[in-house]
């Protein structure tokens, strides 16, 4: 196994070893600065972050504002109150060794405001900020602003030359880095392009190749490029360190960090990762953001994929096909579908899903009472977390903050199942994101007969190659 040596990333040297980002009070300041004290980058969420009274007891997000507009403005405050206890706290773990990152995404709600605020509130604290879900053209700005080093995330070397060509190319100075991350291996969001087939992965090594090549266009030859999904043991990319032609690479770990002694997660959620087998983590589109996301196919996925497959279409009038009536709704308003569709929603009906909900591309999902109560209460409940979320038709623009569209029920309340699960809730009936390769916890014999290492030794082992 080559030797794993500190690389120059963000005007330093750093050890290789990134610590990914996992948003909603998961990537903490425990962690970060757990992992940047054994000379790594750790990595805490700036995305509803925990912040904590005067005992030290976490301040639960709870929303008091009648409007979403004033639940919205609740959330950027709580955000950059928790990314400032955050970053507080892994300044001190860390013991000013390694680097401390905060990951941001680009289409949560309020992303700029928070992490300005972050940035001001913690001045001297945070070295990086990495933000992808979506194409942050003003990261490069925000970072400038501050004097800290930003790391976009891309999945394609396309999406980093849009980027560059827009934005970043005019604050050169400050690109410490630009994270690669897989969209068919890592946990989380993931950036599916509509070319890409989400059932048929694509080797990473040529599209870091492209991106290096694209990189080097652009004079940025010696700029490091993180690795991001699928990286366990290091001896099986031993081909890309120290590799001529890809340059200078680090590696970003998302997934093994939750089974760490400072992980917040629960010791529940703990010991589900280590039961995982192949096959478990599932690629899928639910999320209101309106990407792909990969998380552990649970209850609540399953459920979720049930309600999407109870969908007709229906039109308004007669046409085609579509000429069977069907009563939507306590006042039974007639839309009309195909024969064959109506004897599938009567059989839905005898199962018990007998509420159908409109979405807004013209069809019909069928759900149970007690579903569709929860549905619009979440929809009403809405507090503004994503730029714009197609669960509830909310979007951060003026005048009227909304998406134009129908709140869809396809979808879900992400702020909610992400608060819940981080908090203790039940992992088989929230949203529970995983890498990939989170089955392999179960056959490394680094966790065996239970162990689970601090930050800093997941570090030293991740040295040795295993």
């Amino acid at each position: 196994m080559k030797a794993i040596n500190p690389i120059r990333m963000g005007g330093v040297e750093v050890l290789p070893l990134v610590e990914g980002g996992k948003g909603v009070a998961v990537s903490n300041g425990a962690t970060c600065g757990g992992w940047a004290s054994g000379g790594g980058v750790g990595t805490f969420s700036g995305v509803n972050a925990d912040s904590y009274d005067a005992d030290g007891t976490i301040i639960r997000q709870v929303y008091h504002g009648r409007t979403r507009r004033d639940r919205h403005e609740e959330l950027v405050a709580y955000g950059i109150a928790g990314g400032i206890a955050q970053a507080r706290e892994a300044h001190e773990r860390s013991g000013g060794v390694g680097r401390i990152h905060m990951n941001v995404l680009w289409e949560m709600g309020g992303a700029e405001r928070v992490a300005r605020g972050v940035l001001e509130g913690a001045k001297g604290l945070v070295h990086g900020i990495t933000c992808g879900a979506g194409m942050p053209y003003r990261l490069a700005d925000i970072a400038r602003d501050f004097g800290v080093h930003y790391y976009p995330i891309i999945s394609s070397a396309r999406a980093f030359s849009a980027l560059w060509k827009r934005a970043y190319s005019k604050t050169r100075e400050w690109l410490g880095g630009v994270v690669y991350e897989d969209p068919w291996l890592a946990g989380g969001h993931n950036g599916l392009s509509n070319s890409e087939d989400p059932k048929k992965p694509e080797d990473p090594f040529p599209r870091v190749l492209k991106l290096r090549q694209q990189m080097r266009e652009f004079g940025l030859g010696d700029v490091p490029i993180i690795m991001a999904g699928g990286v366990w043991w290091l001896e099986e990319w031993e081909d890309w360190i120290d590799n001529p032609d890809l340059g200078p690479i680090a590696f970003q770990f998302g997934t093994r960090p939750l089974l760490t002694q400072e992980s917040p997660i629960s010791e529940a959620w703990k010991q589900r990762l280590l039961t995982l087998k192949p096959g478990d983590v599932l690629l899928q589109p639910f999320s209101p953001t309106g990407f792909y996301s990969s998380a552990v196919r649970n209850a609540f996925l399953v459920e979720l994929e049930e309600r999407n497959e109870r969908q007709v279409a229906y039109t308004a009038e007669p046409v085609g096909d579509h000429i069977a009536e069907y009563g939507v709704g306590p006042r039974k308003r007639i839309v009309y579908l195909t024969p064959h569709d109506l004897a599938r929603v009567q059989q839905w009906e005898v199962e018990g899903f007998v509420e159908a909900m409109r979405t807004p591309d013209n069809t019909l999902v069928f759900v149970t009472p007690d579903k569709a109560k929860e549905i619009v209460q979440d929809q009403i409940d809405c507090m503004g977390c994503l730029s714009h979320c197609r669960f509830s038709n909310w979007a951060q623009t003026e005048p009227d903050f909304s998406t134009g569209k129908k709140a869809d029920p396809r979808s879900f309340c992400i702020q909610k199942t992400l608060q819940d699960i981080a908090h203790d809730g039940a992992l088989d009936h929230n949203l529970m994101f995983a890498g990939h390769n989170a089955y392999r916890f179960a056959n490394d014999p680094f966790y065996s007969n239970g162990f689970v290492p601090t930050a800093k030794q997941l570090v030293e082992r991740i040295q040795t190659g295993r």
